[in-house]
């Protein structure tokens, strides 16, 4: 008996080590994605000089990393557990939660066929970007207090 409930607990150790990994996982992707979004922000803001070069990169890593994005791989059931925002509602809406990635998916490819020449263009496609984020982050993150 002492040695199922050793195993048991070694069994459900490693389960959220893996879960912690996966958490870690999905957080550094997302810190990338936020680092080049800031690239193009800091530009919109005006707090650095609009490079069209610039932003066409920012705008093609953008979409290597959303054309990354692995939902069963990165919110496996059970992930929720741990150091994370993710919401309940990942899971309870997961159909939703793939469409939303689609959508700035989509937005990003959108900004990749025409990128923005200048400042006021670039600002109207942050709009465009920000708002599938905001819009994603509403639905299926939790707020840090």
């Amino acid at each position: 008996m002492k040695k199922l409930v050793l195993a048991i607990s070694l069994l459900s150790f490693a389960a959220s080590t893996a879960f912690a990994d996966t958490i870690l996982d999905r957080q550094e992707y997302m810190k990338e994605r936020g680092k080049l979004v800031k690239q193009m922000g800091q530009m919109a803001k005006g707090e650095t000089d609009f490079d069209a070069a610039a932003v066409l990169t920012a705008l093609k890593g953008l979409e290597a990393n959303a054309e990354k994005f692995d939902a069963e791989a990165m919110f496996p059931e059970g992930s929720l557990e741990g150091d994370t925002t993710a919401s309940p509602k990942i899971w309870e809406d997961f159909s939703g939660f793939k469409a939303a990635e689609e959508k700035y998916l989509d937005a990003v490819k959108g900004a990749v066929a025409a990128p923005p020449g200048d400042l006021d263009a670039l600002k109207a496609t942050m709009g465009t970007i920000g708002g599938e984020c905001g819009a994603c982050h509403k639905a299926y993150r939790i707020k840090k207090s």
